[in-house]
């Protein structure tokens, strides 16, 4: 049995990391750590984890957690993991980061997330955790830094076609729209019930922080620097991401082409689904999944790719022990199927 602590287990993601767990056949939930006054039966934190398990949650203490398990989930805020991680790898534990800490070259990061980063030395060392580009190398990594949800449903809806959108040099127009949990579990008044209800806004248009790891990413696949613009959406739902993303075809090959490259890219990815033709995924289709599920038209000159993930899942928590798997030698699908 893999044991894995859940350090920051009653955020969003912590919640679903714990949930997926507590179902996997072949690992233990050892530790669960919060920022509370004193230890809290998690079952009282969040009554639906009442009959499931009887583990409390405590306060950080590096020391103990480590000698309890084998990986770290680190489901923290941006700017925090990188004051831990460290620490966890000094106690030779493999770490998983939730958070962008480790996605990112320490200047793009500081550019992005306005803090220097505390940690230089181990971003060289970190594996972007995207399965589907990085399955070897993640098997041997001791630290993984887990993808954004917004880049996971994007990079995965493009690696197929990227080299011959780059070799082009045509424009990559990105419109995401993500449900609420996607800022986390934090007194916002922009994410309250009645601000968000009924509503829908775009923001951080092109000034979305995670517009450099999915051109970071790309640029490194494709072999040349990948520009794209990307606008988020806030959904008035709770869970979800669906990116459509619009590319000139002139001069890509036809779609039945293009749909053929699609299904031998990721016809031996176990979490990978592309829609027959005429068919486009929908938020429903992947909700509480671990699934990406890819859509693709070509129509009035435009290419148009349509994914959808659950940004808790295939976007963070899911994701995370699909990484969790592959570096501990277990079936990949464990506990997400």
């Amino acid at each position: 049995m893999v044991k894995a602590a859940v350090v920051g287990s009653t955020g969003y993601s912590g919640q679903e990391l714990v949930d997926v767990l507590l179902k996997h056949p072949e690992a233990e939930i050892t530790c669960l750590t919060a920022r509370f006054d004193k230890k809290t039966e998690y079952g009282d934190v969040y009554p639906r984890f009442k009959g499931r398990t009887d583990l409390y949650c405590d306060m950080l203490e590096v020391d103990e957690v480590s000698s309890k398990s084998d990986i770290i989930f680190l489901a923290l805020p941006h700017r925090v993991s990188m004051d831990y991680a460290p620490k966890f790898l000094e106690k030779g534990r493999k770490v998983i980061d939730l958070s962008a800490d480790y996605r990112l070259p320490a200047e793009v990061y500081q550019k992005w997330y306005q803090k220097e980063h505390a940690d230089k030395d181990n971003i060289a060392k970190a594996v972007y955790g995207l399965p589907e580009i990085n399955r070897k190398q993640i098997k041997d990594a001791r630290l993984v830094a887990n993808p954004g949800c917004y880049p996971t449903g994007i990079i995965l809806a493009l690696l197929p076609v990227i080299k011959d959108v780059l070799k082009k040099g045509s424009r990559v127009v990105i419109d995401s729209k993500s449900g609420t949990t996607g800022a986390g579990r934090k007194a916002d008044l922009a994410l309250s019930f009645s601000e968000v209800d009924e509503n829908f806004k775009c923001y951080k248009a092109n000034e979305h922080q995670h517009m450099p790891e999915i051109e970071n990413t790309l640029s490194g696949y494709a072999g040349g620097q990948v520009e794209v613009s990307f606008v988020p959406h806030l959904l008035p739902v709770k869970r979800g991401i669906l990116s459509t993303i619009y590319i000139e075809h002139e001069g890509l090959p036809p779609e039945k082409d293009i749909r053929k490259m699609y299904s031998e890219y990721f016809q031996d990815e176990p979490f990978v689904r592309i829609k027959a033709p005429g068919e486009m995924p929908e938020l429903s289709d992947v909700a509480h999944t671990n699934y990406c599920d890819i859509g693709i038209k070509v129509v009035k000159g435009m290419l148009i790719i349509v994914s959808a993930i659950d940004n808790l899942l295939k976007g963070a928590s899911g994701q995370a022990v699909q990484n969790m798997n592959i570096m501990s030698g277990l079936d990949e699908k464990a506990g997400l199927i």
